[in-house]
Parts: C-alpha cells; structure tokens; sequence
C-alpha cells in the first residue's frame, strides 16, 4: 500500500469505524424500524438505503473527529507518539485539516439526505466532535462527558430514521459508557491511573444493571439480551482487571482498546431489546472486522 495512502488510513483510525456503524445500527432498532421483521422479510422494503445513508455519516463523523484531533494535537504528538503520520511528515497539518473538514462535511450532508431531523443531530454531533478536539479532552471531567455525549448523539442518529426520538433516554448509556473509557485513557502514556480503573469500572456496571433495569421496566427482550450482555461484560472486565493489577501504559492501552471495540457488543445488546436476537449477532459480525483493523491500524 501506498505509504501516503496508509498514511490517511491511519489517520481515521479504520479499527473504530465499526464501532460508529454498530451505534447507528442499535439506535435504528431502538426506533422500532426492525421490530415487527424477520429473516424472511423483503429488507428492501424497510428504509435500508437511510440506514445506508446513515451508517456512512456516522463513519464519516467519527473519522472526521480523530483526524482533527491529530491536527490540534500534531505538536504534543511530536514528543509523545512521534511515528503518527502528521508528526512523522507522512501527512502534512494542512492536508490532514482537509481530510478531515470534507469527512465532516459527507458525515453531515448524508444525514440531511434521510432527513432535517437526522441532519440537526449530525450538525449537533460535528459541533461536539470540534467541541471536544478543541477544547473537552483538556479538561479531567468534560472531556470524558464531552466525548461520551459525541457517543450518545450517534445513537441518537439512528433512532432518528423515523424522523423522531423515541427512546432518546438510552442516549445515556453510551455516554457513561465512553465516559469511563475516556478515564481509562488518561494513563495510556505514562500509567498510574488505578483511581480511574476503579471508577471506569464502577461506571461500566451501572451500564450494564442499568440496561437490564429499563429493558424490564419497558418489557423488552431482556432474556434475549442477557447472553449479549454477559459477552459485553467479559469483554471489557477481563482487560481492566489486568490493567489494575498491573498499571502499567501497555496494560491500560489495551483496556482502551478493548473498550472501544467492545461498544458493537454493548450495541448489539440494545438492538436485541428493541428487536430479535438474529439482529444482535449482525452487529457483532462487525467484531471481528473491528479486530482485524486493529491489528493493522491503532485504535488509539
């Protein structure tokens, strides 16, 4: 591959992509799109080019994010991961910036293609994503709430297929969900984060007690989500149990890692509750694409 090309690539981080199309595929069952379906339905029938439409936004948006927030942070890359492309001079600030402001731009522009209200949430979700890379991630408290609101709001795009939205309240879940791994990675560089690991994990179980409390409460498929979630929490457990035995930055890198790719898991455990099981196992079909990338491209 192109060096240059690679370059590019690296910049969008292509292991999360599947992450974002995973959230906007949860928030579309969460709408009720695929509720009353089944294997054998006509598919083409059910708004599949909005959710095509949709998907691409979300990727769009999320690859946007991370290739501006190497643009800002190209001079603290320089002596903390120096082999990054823009610090490297495999991609320059200027040709980064573009990469990044088109991405955002597709991202918005294909959401306003399924409809004004799908479009005001891309506008609102861009303005956080700049919100954060700008601002947020300097700061110990809103950062993490900054980027786990970019999270709640790409689910809050798919469950705007129908032009509403209802069930805005799962919106929270991804939020203290990316809350808690955006703790974890304050020590990936230099480690001693134990105070974070502890509350990360704290945070991860009021995720998952508190999807099987309103899947309940709401009389959804909580039997059917169960296996998903019990997936969901080995997943993200095992890796930060690890990571606080031993503090170290490698340790706590592949929390990270293990949290970012475990949000397909924990989407898939939402789809499930709002639809059938069969669409549970099509996100996580997105795991191992997710994993693959990953150990072609770096997740952080």
């Amino acid at each position: 591959m192109n060096p240059v090309l690679k370059g590019y690539l690296r910049l969008a981080r292509p292991a999360n992509l599947p992450t974002a199309a995973a959230d906007v595929l949860a928030g579309v069952a969460i709408s009720g799109v695929l509720m009353g379906i089944s294997l054998n339905t006509d598919w083409n029938t059910f708004k599949m080019w909005d959710i095509a439409l949709l998907v691409f936004s979300s990727v769009f948006l999320y690859a946007a994010g991370v290739v501006l927030n190497d643009v800002l942070d190209f001079k603290l890359d320089k002596v903390e991961r120096p082999e990054r492309p823009i610090p490297s001079g495999l991609v320059s600030v200027r040709s980064a910036a573009i990469f990044g402001g088109v991405l955002m731009n597709l991202g918005v522009l294909f959401s306003f293609l399924v409809g004004s209200v799908s479009g005001m949430v891309a506008v609102t979700l861009g303005l956080f994503i700049l919100l954060y890379d700008a601002f947020g991630k300097h700061h110990s408290f809103f950062g993490p709430l900054n980027m786990g609101i970019c999270r709640g709001l790409n689910l809050l795009l798919g469950i705007t297929i129908l032009g509403n939205y209802n069930h805005w309240e799962f919106f929270i879940f991804p939020i203290i969900y990316i809350a808690a791994i955006t703790l974890i990675s304050r020590g990936e560089v230099h480690g001693n984060n134990k105070g974070h690991i502890i509350l990360a994990g704290a945070l991860y179980s009021s995720v998952i007690l508190g999807i099987v409390v309103l899947f309940s409460t709401l009389g959804l498929n909580v039997l059917e989500a169960v296996p998903f979630l019990l997936l969901f929490g080995f997943l993200i457990f095992r890796p930060l149990l690890k990571a606080y035995s031993d503090n170290s930055p490698k340790n706590i890198k592949n929390a990270v890692m293990s949290g970012v790719i475990s949000i397909i898991v924990l989407d898939a455990s939402l789809a499930v509750g709002f639809s059938h099981w069969w669409v549970g196992i099509l996100i996580i079909l997105l795991l191992p694409l997710s994993i693959y990338l990953s150990k072609l491209f770096a997740v952080t």
